[in-house]
Formats: structure tokens, C-alpha cells, sequence
């Protein structure tokens, strides 16, 4: 789709360049999607159509800060990984002494 995307088990949770290069695009839950927009009004906005209104939501790069983009890209992540994953990254990982 001459786009940059980002996959999880062959799933599509994220673009850069959607629909231009000052956009990108998370797949979110229609919950999720409402509380980003209605928390960061300028930056998120529901995808067109059936898409946006099953939680395809546009980012506005400029507007956008990293903070806010990498929680949206983990819940967009989060939606779309295997149960085994999620849990996988929610494991605290410990160091070996030595």
C-alpha cells in the first residue's frame, strides 16, 4: 500500500503515512479510540467510515507528542497480539545475580 506498517502475528496494528506523510493510523477499540480523541482534541480523529468507527483513528504526527503516541501504539499493540504475548509483557523480567 507503499506505506510503512507494523504487524503483530501478520495483524496490523499501526501505520506511518495514513493518509499522507503528516499522518498515521492505530487500530484502537472504539473506547479506547473516544478517549484519545476526547483527551487530545487536534491530534486523534476517527478514521472515515465503518473503519474509524471500529476504532481506526488517524494521529496527527506534528501535533502529536511521543508520550501519547507510544501509549496509543502499546494499546493498539495490546489489541491486536496473541494472549500469550500480552501476558509474556506483562511479566516482570529479573536479573541474575552474578
Amino acid at each position: 500500500m507503499s506505506h510503512p506498517d507494523f504487524r503483530v502475528r501478520g495483524k496490523i496494528f499501526a501505520t506511518l503515512g495514513y493518509p499522507d506523510a503528516r499522518w498515521a493510523m492505530v487500530k484502537l477499540t472504539p473506547d479506547q479510540q473516544e478517549a484519545f480523541v476526547s483527551s487530545e482534541k487536534g491530534v486523534f480523529e476517527p478514521a472515515a467510515g465503518a473503519w474509524g468507527r471500529r476504532g481506526g483513528t488517524l494521529v496527527k504526527l506534528r501535533r502529536a507528542r511521543a508520550r501519547t503516541v507510544k501509549t496509543a501504539l502499546a494499546a493498539a499493540w495490546l489489541n491486536a497480539a496473541p494472549p500469550r504475548a500480552t501476558a509474556a509483557s506483562a511479566t516482570p523480567r529479573h536479573r541474575r545475580a552474578g
